[in-house]
């Protein structure tokens, strides 16, 4: 079909659908000539390819890379949303500052992290699968996963050639917004549940510079199956190849508290279990174990320990299994 047939039936389309076209756009493609007032049909076509979009007929679509069909995303960008993290606060509760990088809390997330990274960037022996999907979680609450999460972006993030997006999954106890003081919404669950919402509207750009967050976002009714959902897996899908440059860090729900925890596990390319040393049971951390057995590469990493000399790696030890 030739272009002014193709605008000709573009034009019938838009007629028989009630949209309004300019006179311009209306004049027949098949009397547009060079040198005349009449538009070429490359003019009358793009007219009509901005009316469609605007008067909310179907415009051009997002296939993603797993061949789904996406609904457009609003076109008009939301303002940079950014929070301004209060290091001498965050020091004060045990979090690793880019403004103090010399102390033991960063010591320890410098030997945590290198293995992480090394995963991500694909460095180790065989590349990892979606590598910069991080999934931080513990067996039980109150483990510590959170606080680990926030010191392992915030040390990722001090790296010259890294860059950290780290996003709050714990969506039914959200407690980024209390520990570093950023909006609740929009967030991940946000961009879940409406079509008007892109991730990059969601971002929250902080001032450490190679840090970024994605908040939890507003309540929903059924929030933690969403974590289950096949959205999510797609959106996850996104985030490991949209943000390549980044090692996405997140902050999921424990293994034994839901089961969705254990659905986003099957997504991740690395996972990180923390364990309340002196705390946590030994059958709870096999239970636990066993529910991520399904990804390759699984690091322990011992919270709460009393000792934190330099050969026991300030209480922290890894643990890389297959299965």
């Amino acid at each position: 079909m030739s272009l002014i047939e193709d605008a000709a039936r573009r034009l019938e389309e838009l007629r028989r659908a009630g949209v309004e076209l300019p006179d311009e756009a209306l004049a027949s493609p098949k009397t547009a000539r060079a040198g005349s007032d009449t538009p070429l049909p490359e003019a009358v076509v793009a007219a009509m390819e901005s009316k469609r979009t605007e008067s909310g007929l179907l415009g051009p679509r997002a296939i993603h890379a797993d061949g789904a069909i996406a609904a457009n995303r609003t076109s008009a960008r939301s303002p940079v949303r950014e929070a301004h993290l209060n290091f001498e606060k965050l020091r004060m509760l045990g979090f690793v500052t880019p403004d103090f990088p010399q102390s033991q809390m960063a010591d320890e997330f410098r030997v945590i992290k290198r293995p992480v990274i090394r995963n991500a960037v694909g460095k180790g022996d065989e590349r990892v699968k979606h590598g910069n999907l991080v999934m931080v979680t513990s067996a039980l609450p109150g483990e510590g996963k959170t606080f680990t999460s926030i010191n392992l972006a915030m040390s990722i993030a001090m790296e010259y050639d890294s860059r950290v997006l780290l996003v709050d999954g714990d969506v039914a106890h959200p407690s980024m917004p209390s520990m570093l003081g950023t909006p609740h919404a929009p967030g991940l669950l946000d961009v879940l549940t409406s079509d008007d919402i892109d991730v990059a509207d969601a971002l929250v750009k902080t001032n450490v510079e190679r840090l970024t967050l994605l908040p939890a976002g507003s309540r929903q009714r059924r929030s933690t199956e969403l974590l289950a959902s096949e959205q999510m897996a797609g959106l996850l899908r996104e985030l490991s190849s949209r943000y390549a440059d980044r090692i996405i860090v997140f902050d999921s729900p424990p293994l034994l508290a839901t089961t969705e925890a254990r659905v986003l596990a099957a997504q991740m390319g690395q996972i990180i279990m923390v364990v309340a040393a002196g705390a946590t049971t030994h059958h709870a951390v096999q239970q636990a174990l066993a529910t991520v057995e399904n990804c390759d590469i699984v690091l322990m990493l011992l919270n709460k320990a009393s000792r934190t000399d330099v050969g026991t790696y300030y209480g922290y030890y890894g643990y890389e299994g297959t299965g």
